[in-house]
């Protein structure tokens, strides 16, 4: 399975609609506009413009390249990056995502079961430190063995590193397990391919487009039935129109 297979498979866990350039199946109508949300409930749109945790101009430069061999463009539909990748990495890191708000990390209360228990160890560090420390980390390595930064490799090149990284025999150094970091930014480029755009990624809906997700629609009671038939829903993002 290619890395572009792997996203069409997700399409298992939607429904069978495809997605046609024109608008073909009648939409519902009539539903309630004055309904209130609780404002915590509310999704925050990605920052547009700058970056609050991607500052560093090569760290970023050493993300598209990889972010663009895990997705790369081919006939099927733009690259990570074209589709706003690293804009909606910063956005999650900056927030509550990035700062690990709903995780643990206060470290095990017996170290030795750790592993044992949990299948591997656990990151007591959030997402944000983890990319921080994990592309410096990168960066030292590249230039230890290529005499310069990973976005000057080649496509072969980087294919091998990030497929010895995925293995874990690539050594970043005692703070960072290079197999779980590889397995991150693996987690979060496919998040961005799939997210909905309000988040910054998939900002031309390709992802959607490809499994056949109609997007954040009102409601889908009407086609529940409509299985297998081709809908030609046109996405819809969280987006407002106006």
């Amino acid at each position: 399975m290619n890395r572009r297979q792997a996203l069409f498979s997700l399409s298992s866990l939607v429904a069978t609609l495809s997605v046609a350039p024109k608008l073909g199946a009648k939409e519902i109508h009539g539903f309630p506009l004055d309904v209130k949300l609780d404002p915590e409930s509310v999704p925050v749109p990605a920052r547009v413009g700058g970056y609050s945790v991607l500052t560093d101009i090569t760290a970023r430069k050493n993300l598209v390249a990889i972010f663009d061999r895990l997705i790369p463009a081919d006939s099927l539909g733009p690259s990570a990056i074209d589709e706003g990748a690293l804009e909606f990495l910063d956005s999650q890191l900056a927030g509550d995502y990035g700062s690990g708000a709903a995780l643990y990390l206060e470290g095990p209360l017996r170290p030795e079961n750790e592993e044992k228990l949990m299948g591997s160890p656990q990151f007591i560090t959030s997402p944000r430190e983890r990319y921080l420390t994990g592309l410096k980390a990168l960066e030292l390595w590249a230039q230890a063995n290529h005499k310069d930064s990973l976005h000057t490799l080649n496509a072969v090149q980087i294919d091998a590193f990030l497929t010895d990284m995925e293995a874990g025999k690539i050594d970043l150094g005692p703070e960072v397990n290079s197999q779980a970091f590889f397995e991150l930014m693996l987690q979060n480029v496919r998040e961005s391919y799939l997210s909905d755009p309000l988040y910054g990624g998939n900002k031309t809906m390709a992802g959607w487009k490809m499994i056949g997700f109609p997007g954040a629609r009102y409601d889908y009671r009407q086609y529940v039935e409509r299985r297998g038939e081709n809908l030609k829903l046109i996405p819809v993002s969280l987006i407002p129109d106006n």
